[in-house]
């Protein structure tokens, strides 16, 4: 597998037998997320120390006994406030990876989550083992059988009822929200105004961050950042230079998108470049 140290004793790679799924190893003596998403289910497992977290509103608090799950685009963060450290392990399932569980476990996809922390010992236990036999390189069979089981049992006794963990928006906003999501993913690379977006949704810019807020959990800005971002990690997967997949992701320069992507990330671009290409 290959892997980088990102920063301090933190490490970043890619698991070669499930496309679409890679995983982190932090040792963090400080850290501040701000608010972000991923286009990924997350599940991270604590081994020592913890950090605050807040995912779509809901404060919450990641250790030892609890185990962090984030459903993909849920808007998130979290800070190391009463712990000294937080020394965590996490999975990132993107579409293909998703898919892939999804088959191994029959189903047509992984449903969303109900909350973001769960006290499950078993589970806690059973992804901490499934992520060091994936570092130590196990043997494929027996990862595979840990992978697809312990997924299977998060499903089975955490999913969503009802396939979702917030209210849906209302009709109106429904559509209102899609045009403006719509037109943000369309001009991500855009100089794109406030204005510009309340103008084409037909709202007053208040209304407009009411809406975004209501319908993601963040700001316009916030989650047109996200959107470069994601842009921004598709062109690097790709080969492009840092400051050309900057520049076409729609972010001001090199600088401007690695200061988000390590605020979001906790990487550097060019850390993430070294893991993808291993």
């Amino acid at each position: 597998m290959p892997r980088i140290d990102v920063r301090n004793a933190t490490r970043y790679w890619l698991d070669r037998q499930t496309p679409g799924l890679s995983l982190l190893v932090a040792d963090l003596t400080t850290h501040e997320y701000a608010t972000h998403t991923h286009d990924a289910l997350l599940v991270a497992v604590t081994e020592a120390g913890g950090s605050e977290i807040t995912a779509s509103g809901v404060p919450d608090e990641a250790h030892r006994s609890s185990l962090l799950v984030v459903n993909p685009a849920e808007p998130h963060s979290s800070r190391m406030q009463r712990s000294r450290g937080w020394c965590y392990r996490s999975f990132y399932l993107m579409e293909s990876g998703l898919a892939e569980v999804s088959s191994s476990l029959g189903l047509a996809g992984i449903p969303s989550f109900d909350g973001s922390i769960f006290h499950d010992a078993d589970l806690i236990s059973g992804f901490l083992q499934v992520h060091r036999a994936l570092e130590a390189g196990a043997h494929p069979m027996r990862q595979r059988e840990l992978l697809v089981g312990t997924f299977g049992h998060l499903v089975q006794r955490h999913s969503a009822r009802d396939g979702r963990t917030r209210p849906p928006p209302a009709p109106r906003d429904r559509v209102l929200l899609g045009a403006v999501v719509t037109l943000m993913r369309e001009r991500h690379c855009d100089r794109l105004t406030l204005d510009d977006l309340a103008a084409h949704a037909g709202l007053s810019q208040f209304q407009l961050i009411g809406l975004c807020r209501r319908g993601l959990g963040m700001t316009p800005h916030a989650y047109l950042v996200q959107i470069r971002l994601g842009a921004a990690c598709h062109h690097l997967r790709r080969g492009m230079p840092i400051a050309e997949a900057a520049a076409a992701s729609g972010f001001y320069d090199q600088s401007a998108l690695t200061n988000h992507f390590k605020r979001c990330y906790g990487m550097t671009p060019l850390q993430y470049v070294t893991a993808t290409r291993g």
